[in-house]
């Protein structure tokens, strides 16, 4: 017998060659620019930009749907796929109003057009972010189906010489029951493409529904992604790619004095090293030679202009800024004299550390010659920002900067960047290089540790007043922190009479009367990277507030959830979720033994409510273990029960990493965490048993991926404080030794 033959095959490779093929999931995609065809593209998994373009026969009533002759509906996602759910959300708005059946539905993601496929919370910018891509779309999705199912009704109607209002859709099947005729959309598909595209298509009644809110619907992106098929930028392979590295300063505000890159050279398969403005970027035929030939480099930094302050200098200087007023963001009332005046007086300050984003999918771009222009292809999040800010590189107008979506593994704010930083890298790279050459752009899990963007270090100092009677009657709020939106393209509408909105959000408006009321703000300016993540400016105010309120509770002899509902008269959707969880939770139980606690929080987010009740078990070693956590999240019409669920116990447990154990820390300005060993993230043996309640509602839909990461540190803070009698101010949450 001879000797078997041994292949190296990674996982992609081996799904994609064995189950991936067997389960037949590949598309043909078509990508288009600007409304223009430019062929056919290799078969991709879903995932690839597209649009809604009809080939002959096909019926394709407006951007985002498209029917072919085969029976498929494409729908068009102009939001990105990162996880959330998006790619089964949006469809399953057209796919009620059009009453396709699911199995014959397919996302396809949008090319970079804010023409056709923009925000319609942001004005004329395509992108996703905000949690905003169901809420802002919910209704445009629904359109787009009811005016294809219009348009399908009135050929049959031509076609079979009846009145359109005989005619019934039943799971993808027109029918006419009185004559018994019947048809398949893509049986219809080229009459119904002549038929005129109705201005105000009828939506459907939510008494009607069928799918939204109904029904368990199998994400539409889980089987391409076990099998293999899904495409991710990792997976992009084209003819003479080069692989890029980068070796980036070790302090912010460095640059390259010089460099020595000769050991780089040497190594096998590296073909260019290059000078870059954000440091020195190598050239090979695949990852690991790039990688190893960036490990080479000896590179001289020139530290004059760096940022040498650690975390610890920051926040005593954040310290002294807090001891003076900052700029007044709300004022009612007299607190000061409210505080005077009072029976009782609480202080307490709250700090939480820089925090970086490390989703799954380091960040990674492919840039590569086009017929008039250059192809941009990754898991784009912020189409008009990145588009624009690569043809200001490239010296290319916007529309000759040709975006592919892909999917991305993960991104929790960090690949909606303002100043577009990897992406901008990979021009400057492919520029450099020639611009002749397709180009990967792959950052190591240290680069993004080190090298990238980070949630802001935030100082809060608190002081407020009970009266007689255990009611507050005055509070006092001051932050300290960076701004993420001072000088970039979003200052003028998030900073305002120099407030940056997002550093005050859930602070500014809390949902307790409290009749004196004063916040103000400091936003310092340092050379620290920042920028938004996962629920941006309330993973710090939540915290804050939430606790104060539980240390206030305490001060009046109260019950915290009482103490709560007491003062949410004015704010029912907040009062209703925090008392829904503390009812599933067993809030009124018996106590629990000692050594053991529950907690209780709640917070608006993204329009949505999320109540939480966390329990903790303390252990020996002054540690303690999560256990338990119920949710009850109020986020308006639920289209996909199962998603919004699958995103609360994420968004959780993402909230959660940053409550018990993640933290960015500075020394001499250079960041200490490295990778996954050291910046720590939650594993699945520390996932605590998790409930989902939510709360049925017909107003419009509002966040889902975001609100429920700020609720559950003040939550287990909380329930900590219960089990020790100790209160707990400084994120990550560690029991004194």
């Amino acid at each position: 017998m001879s000797k078997p033959k041994i292949v190296n095959l990674s996982r992609r490779a081996f799904l994609t060659t064995g189950a991936g093929a067997a389960a037949g999931l590949t598309l043909g995609v078509w990508l288009l620019t600007r409304g223009q065809m430019s062929g056919p593209a290799k078969l991709a998994g879903p995932g690839m930009a597209g649009g809604a373009h009809a080939a002959a026969g096909d019926f394709a009533p407006n951007a985002f749907v498209r029917i072919g002759t085969d029976d498929s509906v494409t729908v068009v996602c102009k939001h990105l796929e990162m996880g959330q759910g998006t790619f089964t959300g949006l469809p399953t708005l057209v796919a009620e109003e059009l009453d396709a059946r699911w199995a014959q539905i397919r996302p396809e993601g949008a090319p970079a057009d804010a023409q056709r496929y923009n925000n319609l919370f942001w004005g004329s910018v395509q992108g996703t972010g905000g949690s905003t891509a169901i809420a802002n779309a919910f209704e445009q999705m629904r359109k787009a189906g009811a005016a294809a199912r219009s348009m399908l009704v009135a050929a049959a109607a031509g076609q079979w010489q009846v009145p359109a209002a005989e005619i019934t859709v039943v799971d993808g099947v027109v029918s006419h029951p009185k004559s018994g005729q019947r048809a398949t959309f893509g049986e219809l598909a080229a009459a119904a493409a002549e038929q005129p595209v109705p201005e105000a298509p009828v939506l459907k009644d939510p008494s009607e529904f069928k799918l939204i809110g109904k029904a368990f619907l199998p994400r539409k992106d889980s089987r391409a992604k076990c099998t293999g098929v899904a495409q991710f930028t990792q997976d992009v392979r084209l003819p003479n790619m080069l692989t890029a590295c980068v070796a980036h300063p070790p302090r912010f505000g460095a640059t390259v004095r010089s460099f020595d890159d000769s050991a780089a050279r040497a190594v096998p398969g590296v073909r260019q090293v290059l000078q870059i403005p954000t440091g020195v970027a190598v050239l090979a035929d695949d990852f690991w030679s790039a990688q190893q030939g960036r490990d080479a480099l000896v590179v001289d930094w020139d530290e004059s202009n760096a940022f040498k302050l650690g975390s610890k200098e920051i926040l005593a200087d954040y310290r002294k800024r807090a001891d003076g007023p900052g700029k007044t963001v709300t004022s009612t009332g007299d607190a000061d004299a409210a505080l005077a005046n009072a029976t009782a007086v609480i202080e307490a300050e709250y700090s939480v550390p820089f925090l970086a984003h490390a989703a799954m999918e380091t960040m990674d771009c492919v840039i590569t010659p086009d017929a008039d222009g250059v192809r941009v292809i990754n898991g784009e999040q912020f189409q008009t920002i990145d588009q624009q800010a690569v043809a200001r590189v490239l010296r290319l107008k916007p529309a000759q900067v040709r975006i592919e979506m892909l999917y991305a593994g993960g991104s929790f704010g960090r690949r909606a960047n303002p100043q577009s930083d990897y992406l901008v890298e990979a021009a400057h790279i492919f520029k450099a290089a020639g611009g002749e050459t397709p180009v990967k752009l792959i950052w190591t899990r240290e680069d993004d540790t080190r090298a990238g963007f980070y949630r802001p270090l935030y100082l809060h100092r608190l002081k407020a007043g009970l009266d007689a009677n255990g009611r507050p009657v005055a509070w006092q709020h001051r932050i300290v922190g960076q701004s993420i939106a001072t000088g970039t393209a979003f200052e003028p509408g998030l900073v305002v009479d120099g407030i940056d909105q997002t550093s005050v959000e859930g602070a500014q408006e809390i949902p307790y009367a409290i009749p004196n009321r004063h916040l103000d703000l400091h936003s310092p300016k340092l050379a620290v990277p920042v920028q938004w993540w996962r629920a941006v400016g309330s993973t710090h105010t939540a915290f804050a507030v939430e606790c104060m309120m539980d240390e206030l509770a305490a001060a009046a002899g109260a019950d915290p959830v009482d103490f709560r509902v007491a003062l949410m008269g004015e704010h029912p959707r907040e009062r209703d979720v925090l008392k829904l969880a503390a009812q599933q939770g067993g809030w009124y139980e018996p106590p629990l033994p000692a050594g053991r606690g529950r907690g209780i929080a709640v917070h608006k987010s993204f329009g949505s409510y999320v109540g939480m009740l966390a329990e903790v078990t303390l252990d020996g070693d002054n540690g303690f273990s999560v256990d338990r956590v119920v949710i009850a999240v109020d986020c308006g019409t639920v289209v996909n029960p199962d998603v919004v669920m699958a995103q609360m116990e994420g968004g959780m447990g993402f909230g959660l990493s940053a409550a018990l154990m993640s933290e960015i820390t500075l020394v001499d300005g250079a960041v200490q965490q490295s990778n996954f060993h050291d910046y720590l993230v939650l594993r699945m043996d520390k996932m605590p048993a998790v409930e989902v309640h939510l709360v049925p509602s017909t107003a419009p839909p509002t966040g889902a991926g975001e609100p429920a990461t700020p609720v559950i540190a003040p939550a287990v803070a909380n329930a900590l404080a219960a089990a020790t009698g100790q209160r707990f101010y400084a994120l990550p949450l560690k029991r004194a030794a």
